[in-house]
């Protein structure tokens, strides 16, 4: 009897090491494609370890609602383990319609910078308290390339910085509208530093003027519009900072 549960203990032991092998060796193998890139070759690819389970990013995005108020939501972008799908919330559905180019745009130019192979993960989007009806798609592009650069990377971004734009697949950031409303509700949820499109710190306004002049029984009146240039960081009382491509912007995000 003793025999038989020492040979018991045995194989039971052996299948416990064998098992631990196995899974050990998974860590060394993710390991592996984290430090190294193809055929040798030595590239700096973040240690992807860590992804065992979903992982989430959040970044305020700027938006303009119906009535021309600037508003902000928070984007949430994650990485888990899967086979290059982009997974997005149903509930923001609206949202998404307007916006799959730029998040393919954004996971192409995310990886380009990462130099990670996005086909072995997948990405999820959502977005948290806010009718989707406010956020233009385009416009969030920058913002999508942000967060899904700190996914990737496993990093926390500067929630003292909200930037907007579109993203284009060089990597270059594009021109938006509502500026001004954006830029106040970036101050409004506790930011510091707007970062903007080249060219958009300052915005052009043409003032309408009406002059009347009453001549007998009639008045007539004429409109002219008068040009006014306006600084945003000094109009709304925030640091605006112009970037031309998302590697400018990365610094002010902490990447």
């Amino acid at each position: 009897m003793k025999k038989k549960a020492n040979r018991k203990i045995i194989i039971v032991g052996v299948l416990l090491l064998i098992s631990l092998a196995f899974v050990g060796s998974r860590y060394i193998n993710l390991e592996k494609i984290g430090e190294t890139g193809t055929k040798g070759k030595t590239e700096v690819i973040y240690n992807l370890t860590n992804y065992t389970s979903e992982r989430f990013v959040k970044i305020y995005v700027p938006a303009v609602d119906n009535e021309g108020k600037g508003v902000a939501t928070i984007l949430k972008v994650g990485i888990k383990p899967g086979n290059g799908k982009v997974l997005v919330d149903i509930n923001s559905i609206l949202f998404w319609l307007d916006t799959q180019q730029s998040i393919q745009t954004a996971k192409k130019v995310a990886q380009e910078i990462t130099k990670v192979d996005l086909s072995k993960f997948d990405l999820i989007y959502s977005l948290e308290n806010i009718n989707a009806s406010v956020v233009e798609g385009p416009s969030a592009g920058a913002a999508l390339t942000i967060a899904t650069i700190a996914a990737i990377e496993g990093k926390d971004l500067n929630q003292k910085v909200m930037i907007t734009g579109t993203i284009n697949p060089d990597g270059t950031i594009g021109p938006v509208g509502g500026i001004i409303p954006k830029a106040q509700a970036a101050k409004e949820v506790g930011a510091t530093t707007f970062l903007v499109p080249e060219g958009q710190g300052t915005q052009v306004n043409y003032i309408p003027e009406e002059k009347c002049e009453r001549v007998g029984y009639f008045t007539f009146c004429t409109t002219t519009y008068k040009k006014k240039i306006e600084n945003v960081g000094k109009s709304v009382g925030i640091n605006v900072v112009e970037v031309k491509d998302i590697r400018e912007a990365m610094k002010y995000f902490g990447l």
